[in-house]
């Protein structure tokens, strides 16, 4: 599987296929369930119950098991009929240890799994709550594909599972229904590439909704790199770091549906050389390109249907400031909660009752710390001076305790030709860094 870009981890995780028991169901003879799920850096996190724990799960079409990899001792979650396994993934690095385990339950509101295996991680390594902002467990996606019809409607961040025995689909002019192809438990779709020279290329893509990136592509005779192009870091595998190229391409069509100006990564071969054998597949297509439709995934026939939504025409997300962003921890910060009057202020902005003071107050708040995790060489907050390892302060006079790690990284890639003030820490100093931000394929 994959989970990828920006800050957060990539997984493709190459495990040997097991029957996993009687699969999901709804229980209580409902042939429909549906929850809201939250839409983070273009992933959907659920809420799974793993033998009565809540955890929060990516929903990942491209890995075939439940997969735990950030599970602490205070989460106290029982895991049931252990054994030790080996993982290969992609990067450079080794295969590593890890769990299997049997017998579990899963619950995702009234969905259930009595029977459920699942593979634990246990590399401290592999987190993706710091990049992401908030507490994600693991990663899951297949076999709730192959159970249900999963309807994914990513403007509203609402999905329904559907039971496929008595499923109808609603009539809707403005959806276009495709084949779906599965094959090792994972799903691939064919599109159209527009290169530079406005060559048209057919490519059969996975379908990925376990990577925040728009299109990776694989590099060959037919899909060559753009000239255009810069070195991009693309996050960590299993097994190490990805690097590769970031680029766009004139366009990428499935349909009738038709994206101009795609943006792309191309990452390096070497950082796969655990798969033997990509087969037909010419890359994969992820959260990025996928938010921008509402999906009925159908495994069972073998077909998906989008119908475009209030994402479609916007921009693809570059990362125009060239650093990555992640908590790290949490840190203590004074603030004087009275003005020069006396008068205390507060967060909400509504009018109210207010306290006279007398004195200044002030308040000693434990907040999370935001670092920059990584910084592209030759970007423009790199050449301004600012270093991996600085803990941002605040962005534009905005203190950034105030806002969650997703929001912080808007506004440092807000738009392009946008000047941006970064005050930050660095050992016992708060400094101040000015820096334009840039479109480094223009």
């Amino acid at each position: 599987m994959k989970i990828n870009f920006f800050d957060i981890i990539r997984l493709l995780l190459l495990i040997p296929a097991i029957m996993s028991g009687q699969g999901f169901k709804i229980v209580g003879g409902q042939k429909l369930e549906k929850l809201k799920f939250e839409l983070i850096n273009n992933l959907i996190v659920l809420p799974v119950e793993v033998n009565g724990t809540e955890l929060f799960f990516l929903l990942d079409s491209g890995v075939s098991f439940p997969i735990l990899f950030n599970v602490s001792r205070s989460d106290s979650i029982q895991i049931n009929n252990v054994s030790e396994i080996t993982i290969r993934g992609v990067g450079n690095g080794q295969p590593i240890k890890a769990l299997s385990s049997t017998g579990n339950t899963f619950r995702i509101k009234n969905i259930e799994n009595k029977n459920q295996r699942l593979y634990v991680v246990m590399d401290k390594g592999i987190n993706l709550s710091p990049s992401l902002g908030v507490p994600i467990h693991g990663i899951m996606g297949y076999e709730l594909f192959r159970d249900f019809i999963v309807d994914i409607n990513y403007a509203k961040e609402k999905i329904k599972f559907n039971d496929p025995i008595g499923y109808s689909y609603k009539k809707d002019r403005r959806a276009e229904t495709f084949p779906l192809s599965i094959s090792k438990k994972k799903a691939y779709i064919n599109g159209n590439l527009f290169l530079e020279d406005n060559k048209e290329e057919q490519i059969k893509l996975l379908v990925d909704t376990g990577s925040s990136d728009a299109i990776w592509l694989f590099e060959d005779e037919r899909i060559t790199i753009p000239d255009t192009n810069y070195d991009v870091f693309l996050g960590k595998g299993l097994n190490g770091d990805i690097y590769g190229k970031r680029s766009k391409v004139k366009g990428f069509k499935i349909g009738s549906f038709a994206l101009k100006e795609a943006k792309v990564a191309f990452p390096d071969r070497d950082s796969f050389r655990s798969i033997e054998n990509f087969g037909s597949r010419n890359g994969s297509v992820g959260g990025e390109v996928l938010k921008r439709f509402n999906i009925i995934f159908d495994y069972k026939n073998g077909k998906v249907t989008l119908v475009k939504n209030h994402n479609y025409n916007k921009p693809f997300h570059y990362n125009l400031s060239g650093v990555d962003l992640q908590h790290n921890g949490m840190r203590y910060i004074a603030e004087s909660i009275a003005d020069s009057r006396g008068v205390v202020k507060s967060e909400n902005k509504s009018f109210g009752d207010v306290q006279l003071l007398f004195e200044n107050r002030t308040r000693l708040s434990l907040v999370p710390e935001i670092i920059i995790s990584a910084i592209r060489a030759g970007c423009p907050a790199h050449v301004a001076g600012v270093k991996e390892g600085d803990v941002i302060l605040a962005v534009n006079g905005k203190k950034v305790h105030r806002y969650k790690l997703q929001e912080v990284v808007r506004m440092l890639n807000e738009k392009e030709g946008k000047r941006i003030k970064l005050k930050v820490g660095r050992y016992d100093s708060d400094l101040l860094f000015t820096f334009v931000l840039e479109n480094m394929l223009k």
